[in-house]
């Protein structure tokens, strides 16, 4: 079974453009899939039949796998199912009822109003690193973009004077407004520290690392860490959080949800949905909790 996945990597790699974390991915579920099946007695990919694979997911599911591990795995499973039969490898596919778990969606974990003021003022001071740092957190909290888009971002897509963002996706873009608080750090940082941080006649990048390269998003994810604990913040903060906090904070106020899709870059609005779904649900824990009338 060995040869039969590499050929199917290497398949996935050169004729699909999958992407080297799905290879890795991939490589991953299916060599566990197939020490699963050699305990069973089963050594060719001739001897898989859906039952087989029906019983290693059910065995994943008595060992404590999370439902995203198993859903990953059936991914996978079908994926090389679907090439052993296109490769006239198998007659059948046996992978072909096989069904991946319900996930249920999460609530992202997000930042109260009050929470978002201490973290967003953490950076202070006028030092080159503090204005950057500043007008980062302030920008990803303004257009809800997300942190590898924050750190592709260009000198170009910055319409201060016309006060919005051009932001770059995998659907072609989408341009997203900024506000007062986010206008005024970018400045701020535009005038007195990005040219004390990179070499401007070089770099078109609005945001680097202190040594003036592109930053990466552990680079990132450290520095917004750093300022949740300085800010006292129990929650965990990770890079997504001001891009969940961005889009919590417009629907509780009122804002139209096909405005927040857009602006987040989602393709579908089932994806933002969730907000407005999190916003009702405490707003009816709100209403039990606080009227008089309510039970």
């Amino acid at each position: 079974m060995e040869k039969e996945i590499q050929l199917f990597l290497e398949y996935m790699e050169t004729e699909r453009y999958a992407s080297p974390n799905t290879i890795v991915s991939y490589e991953r579920d299916l060599k566990q899939m197939v020490q699963y099946l050699q305990k069973e007695g089963i050594e060719s990919v001739t001897e898989i039949y859906p039952g087989h694979l029906q019983d290693y997911l059910l065995f994943m599911k008595e060992n404590g796998k999370k439902t995203a591990t198993v859903s990953r795995a059936v991914a996978a499973m079908k994926a090389f199912g679907h090439y052993l039969f296109f490769a006239h490898i198998l007659k059948n596919d046996p992978t072909v009822y096989l069904k991946a778990p319900k996930i249920e969606k999460k609530i992202p974990e997000t930042l109260t109003l009050e929470e978002t003021e201490k973290l967003l003022k953490q950076p202070s001071g006028q030092e080159p690193k503090a204005l950057r740092d500043r007008a980062m957190l302030e920008l990803l909290y303004a257009t809800g973009i997300r942190v590898s888009e924050l750190i592709s971002l260009k000198k170009q897509d910055l319409n201060l004077k016309m006060e919005y963002l051009s932001c770059q996706d995998k659907n072609g873009g989408r341009v997203i407004p900024i506000g007062k608080a986010a206008k005024t750090a970018l400045a701020d940082y535009m005038q007195t520290g990005r040219g004390r941080i990179m070499d401007e006649s070089r770099c078109d990048y609005l945001f680097t690392n202190c040594s003036g390269q592109p930053m990466s998003r552990q680079g990132f994810w450290k520095l917004i860490k750093g300022y949740g604990k300085q800010a006292g913040i129990e929650k965990e903060i990770t890079p997504h959080i001001l891009r969940h906090s961005f889009a919590m904070h417009l629907v509780k106020n009122g804002a139209d949800l096909k405005t927040v899709q857009e602006m987040l870059g989602h393709t579908n609005i089932a994806a933002t949905q969730v907000y407005a779904q999190y916003s009702a649900g405490k707003m009816r824990e709100e209403y039990m909790r606080a009227h008089p009338r309510s039970t």
